[in-house]
């Protein structure tokens, strides 16, 4: 049987910094430290929710043999008024590149990463209603907006 579990080591680095790392050693920084802004740990939720879906997506486009050439995933969040301050609300919009990228793909992709296959959507959307949609661009082009 494997191990579930997963750690990460929050060190205090003075002020209201905290380096968080992994058993592998990667480490991302929470707080500003040496003037150098961090993520904060609530945006460290949303980025780990782009991450998550992202991976997702790139993995299932390749098994659908869908040629991306670039892609970002946009991810804001509105948190409640008072403590404990949840997101309520949280947007996403995913841009992708290529050449000949088919909607449906991408909009099966989507969906089986924002209901199926990403824990951090799923969890976050226990708490907060997501909203997303998606912008192809060819490649090379700008996003207008």
């Amino acid at each position: 049987m494997s191990d579930d579990w997963r750690e990460i080591v929050a060190e205090w680095k003075g002020e209201m910094t905290f380096t968080g790392r992994n058993a592998a050693g990667g480490s991302v920084q929470m707080g500003t430290q040496n003037g150098q802004p961090g993520l904060s740990p609530m945006e460290l939720l949303l980025a780990g929710m782009a991450g998550c879906t992202g991976i997702d997506i790139v993995s299932i486009l390749r098994k659908k043999r869908q040629l991306l050439e670039n892609f970002q995933v946009r991810v804001r969040g509105k948190r409640a008024d008072k403590p404990p301050k949840v997101y309520t609300e949280i947007e996403v919009t995913y841009l992708l590149w290529g050449e000949g990228l088919e909607p449906k793909a991408v909009e099966h992709a989507i969906q089986l990463s924002e209901e199926k296959y990403c824990s951090a959507s799923v969890m976050l959307g226990a708490v907060a209603k997501i909203h997303s949609n998606y912008i192809i661009l060819q490649p090379g082009e700008k996003e207008s907006g």
